[in-house]
């Protein structure tokens, strides 16, 4: 039976992030993607232009309206723009007890605009992070929540206990805006910590990374991996994704997620 995968996140126009990206890294994996919109985002490569958020009842029946009829093997949560829109989030979850909750902390777009209400950042500590089975900040989003400056792997890692302290099951720390070459990303399970290093890819074309990361974790947890194969097997399809990167648009373009499919075609060597 097809595995399922539901996102809860808000919407990017031209494709490369948001919902667009979870659904097209779920379906890169065989996994039938669903969604629920948080906010509809105007944006393309060169930045954000606006955003509209839905109404915490509507989120609230998005979620209902999936729980209700297919349910999920894994859920993947990205931006969550306030208060009201994480206490509806939170509420339905505990209402429905998913598995295998990854949630991408979307604090700020690829231009730095602000993506969360900073005065909900403590909301989002205390009662959506102790829900995820694996949370996933970058660099500049693990000192918000840790509260510490990062500077190298030890940072990360302490910064990494932290997090897990708060109630995250287990955190992954990404080291994109690392100066290691290597790229490193540290897994902390709760007993022990697991480094992923992969080559540093020198492209502006990078829309899309931390959705789409997080989200092909949730889709390999959806198919029964565990979490440190989840974390491995997703590190290589980003690293590829991101290597295999269309020339698309001005700014920061988006990421090649079939880049398997079109390898298959003979589009790529």
């Amino acid at each position: 039976m097809i595995k399922k995968a539901l996102c809860i996140a808000g919407s990017d126009c031209s494709g490369g992030a948001g919902i667009q990206a979870d659904l097209k890294t779920f379906s890169a994996h065989g996994v039938f993607g669903m969604s629920v919109i948080i906010s509809v985002v105007a944006e393309n490569t060169k930045g954000v232009i606006g955003i509209e958020n839905i109404s915490p009842d509507m989120i609230k029946k998005q979620i209902e309206a999936v729980f209700d009829d297919i349910g999920a093997d894994a859920v993947k949560i990205g931006m969550l723009a306030d208060k009201e829109h994480m206490l509806a989030v939170c509420e339905s979850l505990k209402k429905y007890k998913p598995q295998n909750i990854v949630i991408d902390p979307v604090m700020y777009a690829k231009d730095s605009s602000p993506l969360m209400d900073p005065n909900s950042a403590d909301f989002f500590i205390d009662e959506i992070l102790p829900l995820a089975d694996v949370i996933t900040p970058n660099i500049p989003e693990a000192q918000r929540l840790s509260d510490i400056k990062i500077s190298d792997i030890n940072d990360m890692k302490k910064a990494a206990d932290i997090i897990h302290s708060m109630g995250a099951k287990a955190v992954l720390v990404k080291g994109g805006h690392s100066n290691d070459d290597n790229c490193a990303d540290i897994l902390f399970d709760g007993k022990d910590f697991h480094s992923y290093s992969a080559e540093r890819i020198f492209t502006k074309n990078t829309h899309g990374t931390g959705c789409t990361l997080s989200s092909a974790i949730a889709a390999n947890l959806a198919l029964g991996k565990n979490i440190s194969q989840a974390v491995l097997k997703s590190k290589i399809y980003i690293t590829n994704a991101i290597k295999n990167s269309p020339a698309i648009g001005t700014g920061y373009g988006p990421l090649d997620h079939f880049y398997n499919f079109r390898k298959s075609m003979g589009d790529l060597k």
